[in-house]
C-alpha cells in the first residue's frame, strides 16, 4: 500500500511542472476558441493533469522510493490511465462550475467530438512530456550517484596512495637514528641515553600526529625539532639550526610529514658531507592565501649532484606527489641554490585547506 508520505513527496516534487504544463494547454485551448472559456479551459485541464498523476500515482507507481519510482513508468501503463483520466478529470471540472462537455457529447455528438478529441490529444502529448521529464529525472539521480560512487572510490584509492607514501617516510628518520645510537653506545654511553631520550620524546609527539590527515604547523615544528635536536648530538658543532616561524602561523593546518623528509635531505645531502658542517633554518610566510615553508641549508649544495629528487629515495619525490594529490597544481615543491652554498627547499599549498 502507497505511504502517504511517498505520495506527498512526489507531488510536491512534481507540482510546479505539473500545474505549469496544465496551464499552457489552457491556454493553447483559449487560442484555438474565444478568451471567454479561460477560466473553464483552466479548470478542465488543471481537473484532467491532476487526475492523470493521482490514478498513475495510486495504481502503478506504489513504490516506497519517490526518486526511482519514475524509473518504473512504462508508456502503456498511460495507454490505460488517460481515458480514465479524461472522463474524471471533466467530471472534476464540471463539479467546479466549467460545462460538462460529456454531457453535452451524448447529447449532440457531432458538435461536441473535436472537443474531446482534442482533449484527449492534448492530453495525450502532455503524458508524453511528463514521460520523458521522469526518464530525465531518473537518468540524472543515477548520474549522480554514479558520479558519487565514482569519487568515493577515487578519494579511497588516493587515500590509500597517500597512507602509503606516509607509511614510507616514518621508518626513514627512526632507523637513521637507532643506527646512530647503535653506534654511540661503544664510544659515548651518555650521549647515546641523550639521544634516545630524544627519540622517545620525538615518537611519544610522532605516534599521536603522524596517522591524522592534517596537523598545524605547530605539531610539525615539534617532530622537525625533536629530529635536528637528535642530529645535532650526531654531528656536534658541525650542525646549527634555527627556526624563525611567525607565531601566528603555528595553527595553520598541513599534511603530516611534509618538513621532516626537506630536513633530512638537508641533514644527509648538504651538512653531514660538508667538511666544516653548516646551518640548517626553517622559515614560513603566506603570500596570496599561500603557505610558503622554506628549509635552507648551507652544504654542498645543487652543483655538488647531491639532492636527489627522483630515483629509489623516498623523501623528496614523496613530498612531491603527495602535494600534486592533494592540491593538483596549487601544491609544489623547488629547490634553489642558496649562495653562496647550500640548498633551499620550498614547499607552497593552499592555507588550511586539504583538497581530498
Amino acid at each position: 500500500m502507497l505511504d502517504i508520505k511517498i505520495l506527498i513527496e512526489r507531488w510536491r516534487r512534481d507540482l510546479p511542472v505539473l500545474l505549469l504544463v496544465n496551464t499552457l494547454i489552457a491556454g493553447l485551448c483559449t487560442l484555438v476558441s474565444d478568451i471567454r472559456y479561460l477560466l473553464d479551459n483552466l479548470l478542465i485541464s488543471h481537473s484532467i493533469g491532476f487526475s492523470i498523476s493521482l490514478l498513475n500515482t495510486l495504481i502503478f507507481c506504489q513504490t516506497s522510493d519517490p526518486i526511482v519510482a519514475p524509473s518504473k513508468l512504462r508508456p502503456w501503463r498511460f495507454i490505460l490511465v488517460i481515458p480514465f483520466g479524461v472522463l474524471l478529470g471533466f467530471k472534476i471540472a464540471n463539479w467546479l462550475g466549467a460545462p460538462d462537455l460529456l454531457a453535452y457529447f451524448w447529447v449532440n455528438p457531432s458538435q461536441q467530438w473535436r472537443g474531446i478529441a482534442t482533449a484527449i490529444l492534448l492530453t495525450a502529448s502532455a503524458t508524453g512530456f511528463f514521460i520523458v521529464f521522469y526518464r530525465a529525472q531518473t537518468y540524472r539521480a543515477q548520474l549522480a550517484i554514479e558520479q558519487q560512487q565514482s569519487a568515493e572510490a577515487k578519494q579511497s584509492e588516493l587515500a590509500a596512495q597517500l597512507a602509503l607514501l606516509q607509511a614510507q617516510i616514518e621508518p626513514h628518520f627512526l632507523f637513521n637514528t637507532l643506527a646512530n645510537v647503535r653506534s654511540l653506545i661503544t664510544r659515548d654511553a651518555p650521549l647515546a641515553q641523550a639521544m634516545l631520550d630524544h627519540l622517545n620524546n620525538y615518537l611519544r609527539a610522532s605516534l599521536s600526529r603522524t596517522r591524522k590527515r592534517q596537523v598545524t604547523l605547530a605539531e610539525e615544528l615539534d617532530l622537525v625539532t625533536a629530529l635536528l635536536a637528535i642530529s645535532q648530538i650526531r654531528l656536534g658543532s658541525r650542525l646549527r639550526y634555527q627556526i624563525d616561524v611567525p607565531a601566528d602561523l603555528h595553527a595553520a593546518l598541513l599534511p603530516p610529514l611534509l618538513l621532516q623528509p626537506l630536513v633530512e635531505n638537508a641533514l644527509e645531502h648538504g651538512i653531514e658531507p660538508a667538511v666544516e658542517g653548516g646551518e640548517v633554518r626553517i622559515v614560513a610566510d603566506v603570500a596570496e592565501q599561500l603557505l610558503r615553508l622554506r628549509v635552507y641549508d648551507t652544504g654542498l649544495g645543487l652543483d655538488a649532484g647531491v639532492i636527489q629528487e627522483s630515483g629509489d629515495g623516498v623523501g623528496l619525490p614523496n613530498v612531491r606527489k603527495r602535494l600534486e594529490n592533494l592540491y593538483g597544481g596549487e601544491g609544489r615543491l623547488a629547490l634553489y641554490p642558496n649562495l653562496p652554498s647550500g640548498v633551499i627547499s620550498e614547499i607552497v599549498l593552499p592555507l588550511n585547506r586539504l583538497n581530498h
